[in-house]
């Protein structure tokens, strides 16, 4: 340790590291993360493939395999079952609407004890906030111009 800050030296914090970091297995953390993205994926065209047979036009399966996906991914995540399959699946689990639905409810039910406005209200959005926001501006940008663009043509 340095003697001045009581912080350890670059030096040494590069050796406490190497001795107490695992090292990561890529040949059995990649193929496991491919199998269960892709599993999570196939579900998903399975889903729209069922609406498509129900009836449903291919935008309406769309959509419905897209609510369907996140109600599975957040009731999951609820039942602390999402996070045991990260465990293994590592980045698998980040296919987007799954990945998104599982960032919206963890940091809720990790702060659900704070109460239903100031905990779960408030810090649900914690991580998927920003992308939100950035969704909504993006589309409301690319709404009005649109908008001009069919006042002229």
């Amino acid at each position: 340790m340095t003697q001045n800050s009581g912080q350890p030296s670059p030096q040494e914090y590069s050796k406490m590291t190497e001795k107490y970091s695992k090292n990561t297995k890529s040949y059995k953390t990649i193929p496991k993360a491919f199998l269960i993205g892709g599993l999570i994926c196939v579900i998903g065209q399975v889903l729209l493939n069922l609406y498509a047979m129900a009836g449903f036009d291919e935008e309406s399966a769309g959509m419905m395999t897209s609510i369907t996906l996140v109600f599975c991914a957040a009731l999951l995540t609820g039942l602390k079952v999402y996070d045991n399959i990260a465990k293994h699946a590592g980045a698998g689990t980040l296919v987007p609407i799954t990945g998104f639905a599982n960032s919206v409810v963890s940091p809720a039910l990790e702060f659900k004890a704070e109460g239903f406005v100031l905990g779960l209200g408030a810090k649900m959005f914690i991580i998927a906030g920003p992308v939100i926001v950035y969704g909504i501006v993006a589309s409301v940008v690319y709404g009005v111009i649109y908008y001009f663009i069919g006042l002229f043509l």
